[in-house]
């Protein structure tokens, strides 16, 4: 009755794949990945994403929309995970999984552009929330950029992909050079999805599972002595960890009210070798760099609409990503939180200041402290981690926003012959958070992906300028 129901705890692995006939599959998504269906609403679009822009081709034509996606479709067998929609279990008795979707149509997420403005285009495409009646995720290509360019943009459902993870997604576009390989072969055929007997059955196996498990760890743990020792010391880190993510609580801001479904995307591109400087003069992290850069121009926003400048109670989300799991989707991920010192006058103590407290929450394993309090969360009932999840998100108190560092590729990279010339990340913004910056490196030059409620943050565009004077302001300290 039960054929060959597998419920993988870790992502199936990238590279073409094939099944054996009648085998079902399904793979429940994480407590973590789960949340971010949760916490979505109507305003609040859980998608992570990026708009690129690429040159053209040196010494040939510029690629059509047809052939950019038969080049984007002949590479869906490297993540299979890209023709897999989302099966709810009945009752709510566990967290959703991922099955083979029989219906999957490139064309559905493949998408040509109507605008050929980039911006124009994000704005449309970031406003839209990802529908769940099929594998969340879309690319839009916009063949006919101006200056002959392509642009790309591209957003990816949270519960499917961190930051990191993300950039999976380029294996299905990019090339270490101009030339295209031949097109890939693909045999992939779906498997069957279990049924909703199957799935309630599966959910209430693995809450027993849990339970088990849980009542298991509390035994060791009383047995041991040195176990139960480790235990409470780790419990303490993550309560002192906690502790500092909840207090002192954030203040409401202007940019913490309730969100509208409107999106833009403010883009922002210079030269790394402008944030090395400033790394290598101050002796801090490009982490850091990142901070105080947007510290400064926040602080700028703050000025610019009669504010006393204040410091922002700021969420840093920190990968805990190990090296064997880069081709793994999912979310692996831990936050910090810190308050952004956008009080601060002097620029080079604004550095100092994000310097001193990123240390300390470095050494006091801030971050893995917190993924461990997450991992937790795979023991408490999925409807009560449903309620915490959308009170935790939707409450301005945690944090005021949120700033992402996405490490990106060092070295060229083309699509059908086209050099990658920028790609501006999108960080999502939860309810009442009207604002995200995020940063990726492209070659030599950084990245930042200004993600707003364009309702919220009216006067956001003047980011733009706000981040290169906190960057210059920086080099000439």
């Amino acid at each position: 009755m039960w054929g060959v129901l597998t419920m993988n705890t870790v992502s199936p692995p990238t590279g073409p794949t094939t099944q054996s006939p009648g085998e079902t599959y399904a793979e429940r998504l994480s407590p973590l990945d789960a949340s971010f269906l949760d916490v979505e609403g109507p305003s609040a679009h859980m998608h992570v994403g990026w708009a690129a822009e690429f040159l053209p081709p040196a010494e040939r034509p510029r690629p059509t929309y047809s052939e950019l996606r038969s080049h984007i479709e002949s590479r869906l067998g490297r993540a299979p995970r890209y023709r897999q929609r989302l099966e709810h279990v009945p009752l709510a008795l566990d967290d959703p999984v991922w099955v083979d979707d029989p219906a999957f149509d490139a064309g559905r997420h493949i998408r040509p552009a109507l605008r050929k403005d980039l911006d124009s285009l994000a704005r449309d495409v970031f406003s839209q929330p990802l529908t769940r009646e099929r594998s969340p995720w879309e690319l839009w290509i916009a063949d006919e950029l101006s200056g002959r360019r392509l642009g790309i943009v591209g957003k990816v459902h949270h519960c499917m992909v961190d930051g990191l993870a993300a950039w999976d997604l380029a294996s299905l576009l990019l090339d270490p050079t101009p030339e295209t390989p031949p097109q890939e072969r693909d045999h992939w055929r779906p498997r069957r999805a279990p049924s909703a007997l199957e799935l309630v059955a599966s959910g209430i196996r693995a809450r027993a599972a849990a339970g088990l498990g849980l009542a298991a760890r509390a035994v060791r743990t009383s047995r041991s002595p040195s176990r139960f020792v480790g235990a409470s010391t780790a419990a303490l880190r993550r309560s002192r960890a906690l502790a500092r993510a909840a207090l002192p609580p954030a203040r409401s801001t202007p940019v913490n009210r309730p969100l509208t479904p409107e999106r833009r995307l403010i883009r922002v591109r210079r030269s790394i070798a402008d944030l090395e400087a400033i790394k290598a003069r101050h002796r801090v992290s490009l982490n850091d760099v990142l901070l105080a850069i947007c510290a400064g121009a926040m602080r700028e926003l703050m000025l610019s609409r009669g504010e006393e400048p204040y410091a922002l109670k700021t969420m840093i989300p920190a990968s805990v990503r190990r090296s064997d799991q880069t081709s793994e989707l999912g979310n692996e991920v831990s936050a910090v939180f810190v308050e952004l010192p956008c009080d601060e006058p002097h620029p080079a103590w604004r550095l100092r200041r994000v310097h001193r407290v990123m240390s300390s929450r470095k050494q006091e394993g801030d971050h893995h402290a917190v993924a461990e309090a997450l991992d937790a969360l795979a023991y408490v009932p999925r409807p009560i981690r449903q309620v915490g999840a959308k009170l935790a998100a939707a409450s301005p108190s945690i944090f005021n926003l949120t700033i992402s560092n996405i490490p990106g590729p060092s070295m060229p990279l083309y699509m059908c012959g086209c050099p990658l010339e920028a790609a501006y990340p999108v960080v999502p913004i939860p309810q009442r958070h009207g604002i995200s910056i995020g940063m990726t490196t492209i070659e030599e030059h950084a990245c930042f992906g200004v993600y707003v409620d364009p309702v919220v943050v009216p006067d956001a565009g003047g980011l733009d300028e706000g981040l290169h004077r906190a960057i210059d302001e920086l080099l000439v300290r």
